[in-house]
């Protein structure tokens, strides 16, 4: 299928892909009317006035959230502006309806450093239950969200970091009973510290990995380097820095390779230098760091790629729909570390036999909206 041409003909077609539509969808009569606006209206907002705590139960807030973005990084198309990005939260606002029946809103916004982009978020705050920051570049993404986390009441969740990452541990668990080897003995490396490398090197140390070598553009990420930004800096106590060089001396000895970065990075002959029943998480979207038939011929035992025509997608979809259902729906302000692994392990349940094709359950599982709800309270 050419998913372009019909991606253009259909956005034409339907002029986007969202809506609103009204709660009571019944008869809309003159006293229904005075009842929902004015002179009705008046009460609800008077009890509101006297307990803001009130907001959800008499508002859509209950159920709504806002999708920021400035459009910086989107997709694997980089920087193409706050417009362009708007087709890309539409769809991240479909997702959010058809797996977790949650009404969403995409604001794209036409400022870009992060003072600007915290006050705009903290100002419209008030009319949502909770912010989904998306596709914001690495490293304004980082003190946009640690800002609004500490400074809002609701649910902020920055899906490219977390979403990913959960769903990459999630895979790993179940990877890891496929070769049958312990998580926290085994040594991982990764490629890409942006937004998304960045977060699965927190969560995988949080979950007790203790050997994790990270590589950037420039080699492998340690104490040496003088090179590094603010951001790589404070990486290092979640890494090993006892070795420098390349990925191609990363990867010696390697349990687990996970990559997002860009397409190729990753030869049979890194491969081939990693242990026996090594596991290949080749993220980059949509020509992965190295093609899965690629990696088994050179010995991996189980691969995983961001496309849906491979086996082992890592697909965020798997988790931010429920994460935010389980987080309106309890009422909670602050989406914490426990959570996300709470999540991963539920994900990893889903699937009772782990085999070398089947370490996640798919994004249309019917189980897993309300599994991962369940692991937010």
């Amino acid at each position: 299928m050419d998913y372009a041409k019909n991606a253009l003909e259909l956005h034409k077609k339907y002029s986007g892909k969202i809506s609103t539509k009204l709660r009571d969808d019944s008869i809309l009569d003159k006293d229904k009317l005075s009842t929902y606006y004015t002179p009705g209206v008046a009460a609800v907002s008077q009890a509101i006035a006297q307990n803001a705590d009130l907001l959800p139960d008499y508002t859509w807030t209950n159920n709504l959230v806002a999708i920021i973005s400035d459009g910086s990084a989107v997709l694997g198309l980089g920087n193409v502006g706050p417009k362009a990005s708007m087709p890309v939260m539409e769809g991240k606002a479909l997702l959010f309806k058809h797996f977790a029946d949650i009404d969403s809103v995409p604001i794209t916004l036409d400022v870009h450093s992060p003072d600007e982009i915290i006050a705009t978020v903290k100002a419209i705050a008030p009319s949502f239950g909770a912010i989904n920051l998306e596709d914001i570049a690495a490293p304004q993404c980082f003190e946009i969200e640690e800002k609004l986390k500490a400074e809002l009441n609701i649910p902020v969740f920055h899906d490219d970091q977390h979403g990913t990452a959960i769903v990459v541990l999630a895979g790993l668990i179940n990877a890891m009973k496929v070769v049958e080897k312990d998580i926290a003995s085994c040594k991982v490396v990764t490629i890409g510290a942006g937004a998304a490398g960045t977060a699965i090197i927190k969560l995988l140390h949080k979950y007790g990995v203790s050997s994790i070598v990270a590589v950037d553009s420039r080699g492998i990420i340690n104490n040496s380097r003088t090179d590094l930004n603010d951001e790589k800096q404070a990486l290092l106590p979640f890494l090993d820095s006892s070795q420098s060089g390349s990925l191609d001396d990363a990867v010696v000895g390697a349990d687990v390779f996970i990559g997002v970065s860009r397409p190729g990075v990753l030869t049979q002959e890194m491969v081939r230098k990693m242990t026996s029943d090594s596991i290949i998480f080749a993220l980059s979207n949509p020509t992965p760091e190295i093609m899965p038939d690629e990696a088994k011929m050179a010995g991996a035992a189980v691969v995983a790629t961001g496309r849906s025509d491979f086996p082992n997608q890592i697909n965020n979809a798997l988790a931010f729909p429920g994460i935010f259902r389980g987080a309106l729906g309890n009422r909670v302000q602050k989406i914490t570390d426990q959570h996300k692994i709470k999540v991963a392990e539920t994900l990893a349940s889903l699937v009772a036999t782990p085999t070398a094709d089947k370490i996640i359950p798919s994004i249309f599982d019917k189980r897993v909206v309300d599994a991962v709800a369940s692991a937010v309270k």
